[in-house]
């Protein structure tokens, strides 16, 4: 384990923007924006006890980037108030910098501009250090507690879920299968890393349920990507450099898609399985064939229930999605369409949340391509068909496609401008989660393209 302690200049230490705090974003700035909002009366008082003793009272954990940066895994807080205490310009609008240029011109002791820090490139120390320091209570005025979203977001970051070791049963499987070597070492954590959220489970293939792994796809395809990313792994071909972000991750899936190495949407099973005993899913399956012997007259069992639908956006939409400070609200929404929002509990939450999404997705196209004959009193409709008639003649969709959704401009029921309006602002006007879902499928590769523009 490579550790060092060493003294750092404030302006060479990156605030994270995929602190686990807040979950991943673009860039430094979005990251200081988002605590300054997240944590106001908290950084405010951070700042003004720095600058009254001239000391953080943490040495900051950080990881070099090899151009003479280095990226502070925990301490963000504190490196994040002494740095706008020394450029209160690098605050995200006035009020922040009046405040942290007041609060610097009345310090009572003088600002650091170097800190002793931890610098180490061993990710698995650093995730469990934050583990057992953030996971845990804490008392007092020292670092504050992780509450349950930024405890998710370190799960879905580093896949460290102490219900499930995800690690150790791929590579029991793998092992008991003759699939890999005897001498092949499995990489449990980095492996666990890359399979860190649902995302990640159903582009492989499988999906996590109570504590188990279950076979979505066909197994003989599934268990063959686990093996060629098991020696990726193995090889250094998929490293640590590769597995800390999710837009590298879905970097490396994207090739291994490319190759042919992932199975697909063709391999889906009707019902999932138990990635140890290949028995059916609880609730997913009718109870098995007949017994010999059994009763003649007993009634046939029932078929498989299909696996009904619970979200508005599927997690198979959207690959190669990656957070910018100008799609991070649409991101957010697509999130929680994606993951949270549920049918037959949030009906009309998902109706104006997708409608919200579409116009922002249409919006930020219009303004990435500068698509021309817009007009600021443009409605929905309008924005929508411009963005559309400039995909088709940039050759983003085929002429079918444009087609397809030309009618969103009409009033027709199935797919129009109108029909959201209404899930929206009429009072009488409920949704269909068979109605939204037949939307959302027509719309969402066009939403895609726009969010990616």
């Amino acid at each position: 384990m490579a550790k060092d302690f060493q003294e750092i200049q404030i302006d060479k230490l990156v605030v994270n923007p995929s602190n686990d705090r807040h979950g991943e974003l673009p860039d430094e700035p979005t990251a200081i924006a988002k605590l300054l909002d997240d944590l106001p009366d908290r950084m405010r008082k951070l700042a003004k006890d720095i600058a009254d003793t001239g000391e953080i009272y943490a040495i900051p954990v950080v990881y070099p980037t090899g151009d003479g940066k280095f990226v502070v895994f925990d301490g963000n807080r504190r490196v994040t108030c002494l740095k706008l205490l020394h450029k209160p310009e690098l605050t995200p609008d006035d009020t922040w910098s009046k405040y942290f240029k007041k609060t610097a011109a009345e310090k009572k002791a003088d600002l650091p501009k170097v800190v002793d820090c931890h610098i180490t490139t061993d990710q698995d120390w650093i995730d469990n250090f934050l583990y057992r320091t953030h996971t845990g209570a804490q008392h007092g005025v020292g670092q504050i507690d992780w509450d349950n979203k930024a405890k998710t977001n370190f799960v879905v970051r580093t896949g460290k879920d102490t219900k499930l070791k995800l690690g150790a049963e791929i590579e029991e499987k793998l092992r008991g299968e003759k699939l890999i070597e005897a001498s092949t070492k499995v990489h449990r954590s980095n492996l666990e890393r890359l399979l860190s959220s649902d995302e990640f489970h159903h582009r492989i293939g499988v999906s996590v349920k109570d504590g188990k792994i279950y076979f979505q796809r066909t197994p003989d395809k599934v268990l063959a990507a686990l093996t060629r990313i098991i020696e990726d792994l193995a090889a250094s071909i998929l490293d640590i450099s590769r597995l800390t972000k999710n837009p590298n991750k879905r970097k490396y899936l994207d090739e291994l898609d490319k190759e042919g190495i992932l199975a697909t949407a063709n391999d889906d099973l009707d019902v999932p399985v138990d990635f140890k005993t290949g028995e059916a899913m609880p609730g997913a399956a009718s109870g098995g064939k007949d017994k010999p012997g059994g009763d003649p007259k007993s009634p046939s069992p029932s078929p498989p229930k299909p696996l009904q639908r619970k979200h508005l956006i599927r997690l198979e939409d959207g690959s190669g999605l990656t957070p910018q400070s100008h799609t991070k609200r649409a991101l957010d929404i697509w999130g929680e369409l994606q993951h949270h929002l549920e049918f037959g509990k949030h009906d009309n939450a998902v109706a104006v949340l997708f409608r919200v999404l579409l116009e922002f997705a249409v919006e930020n196209y219009i303004s990435q391509k500068s698509v021309t004959g817009v007009h600021d009193n443009d409605k929905l409709a309008k924005k929508f068909v411009k963005a559309l008639d400039h995909m088709l003649a940039a050759s983003a969709i085929d002429k079918k496609y444009h087609e397809g959704l030309k009618k969103f401009e009409n009033t027709e029921p199935m797919l129009s401008a109108n029909t959201m309006n209404k899930y929206v602002h009429h009072k009488s006007f409920f949704p269909s989660d068979y109605h939204l879902k037949s939307m959302w499928d027509t719309v969402a590769d066009f939403v895609v393209i726009c969010l990616k523009a």
